[in-house]
């Protein structure tokens, strides 16, 4: 069964699972450490996350939980730029960070050998950045750079505005993760160091680690790390409970016919018409987001789908055409997506959610209920070939979940899911279309 993580103990040192190496301490300061040993491999991949997204941010703050994880690449009291970018670049390793709506991550994957560098660099980063004016004048830039280029991607500019509309535009989970040209262009310097001061604390870190590694080596090294950049880490200290609670996503509006939902419309000159169409869905959280999983296999997770099948093998109405869903702790959407030519669109539209009502109200059948759980425990099996997947799936069971799940106990649960559960969602999920966006040329 799941093992709930412990907060309250500060000595808490637990093995999670024996048979795949997997443990769990709390270090001074309470900052979170989990390891996963694999002597069968000669690299490690180390991650240090912060519970802290764009979902976090004051709303005339936006995008400074990015503009923050850039300026922390820009140099430190030790390091320059150029030095932290050769340190990993000089021993054929890689270095970099995520941004997303509830966490922020900086990882780094070197050989075992020069895990001692990965430490010490990635801890230098997020202790001791000097966060300088003329870094963030040129940042900005390069960040301004990026946001225009999701501009011109119709996929891009497609999802945000979906995730937007699905989850509330003004609320902060519903904000894009980057910010926009206004709030970056209007970010202060003070404003990223307040939120580095804020948020960038021992109790809130966590750091995950996997390969040919030793955890106590490891633990000490990162204590070193932390407090040559100035972390005081008092012993006994205890991490964070969890993650504090942001606005939650506004209620499902009454059930409505797809037809009669306006799309929002986004003109850009494209020979496509990018079509994204769905509602809200299952939390990260959700008992019913191992069925999920199976639902968005068999109707748009591969090219045996229902809907490639029917939309672009039977019909050829598109070339890209398949369903997705994002789960957050207190909120969720699913959706559908294709890309046709301009003409198509309200026939392909129509197509898209009768699939799913049908899935609803028909069910799915046992071959395809097989074929979906061989997709998804394969890919997942896989996946974990890497030591970078096992790190991520380590810092997202602390940190969203709260407790560790071994990989058996997920495939059970996986192979729980029966052709009830996926029909009971569908239903579900068929009742709740309320968003349509559209991206593609002028009609």
């Amino acid at each position: 069964m799941p093992l709930d993580l412990t907060y309250d103990d500060p000595a808490s040192d637990v093995v999670l699972d024996a048979a795949a190496g997997v443990r769990r301490s709390i270090l001074p300061g309470g900052v979170r450490l989990l390891t996963q040993t694999d002597r069968s491999v000669r690299s490690a991949t180390l991650g240090l996350w912060l519970p802290v997204g764009s979902r976090d941010e004051r709303p005339e703050h936006a995008g400074s939980t990015h503009v923050l994880e850039h300026l922390l690449f820009k140099g430190t009291s030790r390091r320059s730029a150029l030095d932290i970018a050769a340190a990993f670049d000089e021993v054929g390793g890689d270095s970099n960070a995520v941004t997303a709506k509830e966490h922020t991550l900086y990882y780094g994957r070197v050989r075992s050998a020069d895990l001692p560098m990965a430490a010490d660099v990635l801890t230098d980063m997020i202790t001791a950045s000097l966060l300088e004016e003329e870094a963030l004048r040129t940042e900005r830039e390069v960040i301004l750079e990026e946001l225009a280029m999701a501009e011109d991607d119709p996929t891009d500019i497609g999802y945000e505005t979906f995730l937007a509309e699905v989850l509330g535009p003004e609320t902060a989970i519903g904000r894009p993760v980057g910010g926009t040209e206004q709030t970056v262009t209007a970010l202060a310097i003070e404003d990223v160091r307040e939120h580095w001061r804020e948020h960038y604390t021992p109790e809130n870190l966590v750091v995950t680690a996997v390969g040919d590694l030793d955890h106590e080596e490891l633990a000490g090294l990162l204590v070193a790390g932390l407090r040559r950049g100035g972390w005081e880490l008092a012993d006994g200290a205890l991490p964070t409970r969890g993650r504090r609670e942001g606005a939650l996503a506004p209620e499902s509006a009454a059930a409505l016919d797809v037809a009669a939902i306006a799309p929002h419309r986004l003109v850009r000159p494209s020979e496509q018409n990018h079509i994204y169409l769905g509602g809200q869905g299952l939390s990260a959280l959700s008992e019913d987001r191992h069925a999920l999983s199976v639902l968005m296999s068999v109707l748009g997770g591969g090219m045996s789908s229902r809907l490639f099948q029917n939309i672009r093998e039977q019909r050829g109405l598109a070339y890209s055409v398949y369903s997705f869903s994002a789960g957050y702790r207190d909120a969720g959407l699913f959706g559908l997506y294709a890309a046709c030519r301009p003409g198509r669109t309200a026939q392909v539209v129509e197509l898209l959610a009768e699939e799913l009502e049908q899935m609803g109200s028909g069910g799915i059948t046992a071959t395809e209920l097989e074929r979906a759980k061989g997709q998804i425990t394969g890919s997942f099996a896989l996946g974990l070939e890497d030591t970078s997947s096992r790190m991520g799936r380590l810092g997202t069971l602390e940190l969203v979940h709260g407790r560790y799940t071994s990989v058996d106990e997920t495939l059970r649960r996986i192979g729980e899911v029966d052709v009830r559960a996926v029909q009971d969602l569908a239903a579900r999920l068929a009742a709740s279309f309320s968003t349509r966006v559209e991206v593609g040329p002028e009609s």
